[in-house]
């Protein structure tokens, strides 16, 4: 009997080399595994397009809008030495929480000057943790505008390969910027695919949660209940919050596409006992034996072993079927990560 507060539990060996390097293209054209969660070893090996048989009418779709922000910046300090930072978290307006190489060598007071002088930064605080809080100062009208000039799309660490069209990890409904890294699962949608699933009846709805760079670390504590779960921002519109109302006092269905969407809508029930309009920070950690009050399943792509996200799945999924899947999902060579292919639990 495996002990599912054991973090080691979560392993699973994976080869590397079906860790994607590339998208799908076109993105509606990767593989589906098609999970039961009242079935264990249940599976069937689909396209993501069958999406649009499995969902039914009436069933509510929630998607994550928010955008990838050009958050990776190479610069100079004033002394010429070369640095480089990641953007974290908004603190204030043009305040950020930042990721910074060489860490140790940059000094609070330090100015850092990007390519085109559009944009130059000064480190206000050095954090506990080693991150610092940097303010930006630019040229152009906002610091959104400067950031499309000089910044980079913070690739995760297992993609090797440059990615010559950013906009491939763009899902194509981004709207809100605010993510260091993108919400993964809505990549496989493309607008002609979301135009059919509207016209058989699925209702679309969106929710913004701010995607940090925790949400792909993987849990360093032998016992997963002295993890500490990162902390991200999240919106629900009125629409939204009264679409899955709706359906669950009907009995439809719920679909969330993507652990993000997963997250902010059980932190609403949790923290309101409900689902309403409201913005809020979220440190929920689920884990099995977790019981979801505002989703029925998920839309999600195959994680990393030991990770957080790869447990959420298993509370809602199963634990023995979520492993057992995972298990498939390699023996069918599917494709793994962010740019890999996708699992539906229903």
């Amino acid at each position: 009997m495996k002990d599912l507060m054991n973090t080691a539990s979560y392993h699973f060996d994976l080869p590397q080399e079906l860790i994607a390097q590339t998208p799908a293209i076109p993105r509606d054209s990767c593989k589906l595994l098609y999970v039961d969660k009242n079935n264990v070893g249940n599976y069937q090996d689909k396209v993501f397009t069958d999406v649009l048989d499995i969902l039914k009418e009436g069933d509510v779709l929630v998607l994550n809008d928010s955008k990838v922000l050009p958050a990776r910046l190479y610069g100079n300090k004033t002394t010429g030495a070369h640095c480089e930072l990641l953007m974290l978290k908004q603190k204030q307006q043009d305040v950020w929480e930042c990721l910074a190489k060489p860490g140790k060598r940059l000094r609070n007071g330090d100015r850092i000057v990007f390519s085109d002088s559009c944009l130059t930064a000064e480190i206000v605080e050095t954090l506990e943790n080693g991150n610092k809080i940097v303010r930006f100062l630019y040229t152009t009208q906002t610091l959104f505008e400067a950031l499309d000039i000089v910044g980079k799309l913070p690739l995760p660490h297992y993609i090797t390969k440059e990615l010559e069209d950013g906009s491939l990890y763009q899902t194509e409904y981004a709207k809100i910027l605010g993510s260091a890294a993108a919400p993964t699962a809505g990549l496989h949608f493309t607008q002609e695919l979301m135009k059919a699933l509207e016209e058989k009846g699925v209702i679309i709805k969106y929710i913004t949660l701010h995607v940090g760079l925790g949400t792909f670390r993987p849990v360093k504590t032998d016992n997963i209940l002295e993890h500490e779960m990162h902390s991200e921002w999240f919106t629900i519109p009125q629409d939204t919050a009264d679409a899955v109302k709706k359906a669950k006092e009907e009995g439809r269905r719920v679909i969330s596409v993507g652990t993000t969407s997963t997250r902010t809508l059980e932190s609403c029930y949790k923290f309101h006992g409900d689902i309403k309009a409201c913005s809020m920070d979220t440190n929920i950690f689920i884990y099995p034996g977790y019981e979801f009050k505002a989703i029925d399943g998920l839309i999600t792509n195959f994680h990393l072993p030991e990770s957080t996200l790869i447990m959420l799945v298993s509370a809602l999924a199963g634990y023995e079927n979520c492993m057992e899947a995972y298990k498939h999902a390699v023996e069918q060579r599917y494709r793994f990560y962010s740019f890999g292919d996708a699992m539906i639990i229903l």
